[in-house]
């Protein structure tokens, strides 16, 4: 069997979606499945949507062929008029709708590629929903598509261009079940579901006194790690965190790992500590450290990170408006989750005075991740979903 994983960009790329599609292709790939990359030649998310990083062709990565190809010119200032609006949750026309996936990420020479040799491969895989690499690539050979959403409850699930796309597919695979949830509320689905989750490396090694000794925090400290924008709701997590400051007497710190565009509080830039990118080993070892593990994003199809931090001996705190991570803590009992800044606080508190029940927690997360979402578990979901569509 011979498959292909089709992706907006592939790489050692931060992001939920792009870590999940290059973990996956590589554990298929080592459990003998034949495996393939097709992409753009764009490097990442953040860049210049009509400029190619990479030279179209063949290329070899983790003894994966992964085939780039340049991408489409588009039209970035009607794209961003009607990308505005759906970021400010506005109702679009389905003329709009048209101009925003025209104008979205795409490449003609890989939907040509597609059409050409489709006979070559058994099954596409088309991550994530939203980009028109997924759009139009899944609507070429819709009885080989099968769609790894990474689907949020936020304006652009509600496109009516995205209606069809689902009902079409061969399959779709979930990271959760909420996911399942919400994408069967909007969506007519027809073909086979499954919520698969997203594989995840349960022997992670860490030391969190090299962490203490290497960036000389010696104090408790709340974790945040990922991407520092809007979308995952930082600027949250920081006007809590002073308000719990204010109120509470300690020396708590807040320590942040990522870059992005919400900058540090003067006021408060002696209790938060921003680290900026670390090397993985560093990040691990911060997970162990931390007293707790905080994600407080709305919009999450899985969190990798919070398993992460499970797996590292640490619990989690949640906002409680994301059905993915709530579930997770519920259904593991690892973690809490918190609707505004009194339940911030009192789960922060009960978190801080309680090592034992901290601990506890933190081992219920932990046997969660290596029950439910070891590579093994992940790649024998793959391989029996391929075995019935």
């Amino acid at each position: 069997m011979k498959i292909a994983f089709v992706i907006p960009w592939y790489g050692d790329i931060s992001g939920g979606a792009e870590t999940e599609c290059r973990r996956t292709a590589e554990n298929l790939h080592k459990s003998g499945l034949d495996v393939e990359i097709l992409t753009t030649c764009v490097k990442q998310f953040l860049s210049d949507w009509n400029t190619d990083h990479f030279a179209e062709g063949i290329y070899k990565e983790n003894g994966i062929t992964v085939r780039r190809f340049s991408v489409r010119k588009r039209d970035t200032k009607k794209f961003d008029q009607v990308n505005f609006k759906l970021m400010n949750n506005c109702r679009i026309s389905p003329i709009e709708e048209q101009i925003y996936m025209e104008n979205m990420i795409n490449s003609d020479n890989l939907y040509s590629y597609i059409r050409d040799h489709g006979n070559e491969y058994d099954y596409f895989f088309f991550i994530p929903y939203m980009f028109g690499t997924t759009y139009y690539g899944s609507r070429i050979y819709p009885e080989k598509s099968i769609l790894i959403p990474c689907l949020h409850d936020e304006s652009y699930a509600y496109m009516d261009i995205f209606k069809n796309m689902f009902k079409s597919v061969k399959a779709v695979i979930y990271n959760s079940e909420p996911e399942k949830e919400l994408a069967n509320r909007i969506y007519d689905i027809k073909g086979h579901q499954i919520v698969m989750g997203a594989g995840i490396d349960t022997d992670i090694s860490y030391n969190a006194q090299r962490f203490r000794d290497k960036y000389d925090i010696q104090k408790e400290f709340i974790l945040y790690a990922g991407r520092r924008d809007p979308g995952k709701n930082v600027s949250l997590l920081l006007e809590y965190f002073a308000r719990y400051k204010e109120a509470c007497d300690g020396d708590l710190k807040l320590v942040l790992i990522g870059k992005g565009e919400i900058s540090v509080p003067k006021g408060h830039m002696h209790d938060i500590i921003d680290l900026g990118f670390v090397p993985i080993e560093d990040k691990f070892n911060a997970y162990a450290a931390a007293t707790v593990f905080c994600m407080p994003s709305l919009y999450e199809s899985f969190s990798i990170v919070i398993m992460e931090a499970w797996l590292c001996g640490t619990p989690v705190l949640v906002h409680a408006d994301c059905a993915v991570t709530k579930d997770h803590c519920i259904k593991s009992n690892g973690g809490l989750y918190f609707s505004n800044y009194d339940e911030f606080e009192g789960c922060l508190n009960y978190l801080l005075t309680d090592p034992a029940k901290r601990n506890l927690i933190a081992k219920n997360g932990k046997e969660y991740v290596i029950r439910n979402y070891s590579w093994e578990m992940v790649i024998r979901r793959y391989k029996e979903l391929l075995d019935v569509v």
